[in-house]
């Protein structure tokens, strides 16, 4: 499984115990939805590896997971900081209109007329999303809000946005 197939599901954050439970932070809107999951892929020195779940308890954003052969704490201090992953295929549909953020990088982002650039990555923030969008070489962050998103054409690889007054002059020399 390559990773960009995937999308991250979360992160190993803490050991639990002395039985190698992992405390995991889910990085998902509906962290219920993934209840009943029977394996995920952890990065592990930069390739997926697949890992099935013997038990998992999700409490909000948050979830307690013990991974079979995974039998003490020793055990499981090897899984901290590791990514969790599962294949976009898993993806739930969306509804007309809607979109993930994945599906935002390598669109264009135009302003009326004005091109902006083209979308990198989607960074999270400590809650607040950001579009990196590469413009002439250049990093800008552009807020991801509805109200500056006014058209997400995800097929046509385009983004509309209204950006409030002055955010590209903090990019000028």
């Amino acid at each position: 499984m390559r990773q960009d197939d995937c999308y991250q599901l979360g992160e190993v954050i803490k050991t639990h115990g002395l039985n190698g439970e992992v405390g995991i932070s889910l990085d998902v809107d509906f962290p219920d939805e993934y209840q009943n999951l029977e394996s995920v892929f952890l990065e592990q020195q930069g390739k997926l590896v697949p890992f099935f779940i013997d038990t998992l308890q999700i409490n909000g954003g948050k979830a307690l997971v013990k991974f079979e052969d995974i039998e003490t704490v020793d055990d499981a201090r090897n899984l901290l900081k590791a990514k969790l992953f599962l294949p976009l295929s898993t993806l739930p549909s969306l509804e007309e209109g809607q979109y993930y953020f994945h599906d935002l990088v390598g669109c264009e982002v135009a302003e009326g007329p004005k091109k902006l650039g083209i979308i990198k990555e989607v960074i999270d923030l400590n809650g607040n999303q950001l579009l990196s969008v590469d413009l002439n070489g250049r990093e800008i962050l552009i807020p991801l809000k509805d109200e500056i998103l006014t058209h997400v054409d995800i097929a046509g690889k385009k983004v509309e946005v209204k950006l409030p007054v002055g955010l590209l002059d903090i990019y000028n020399d």
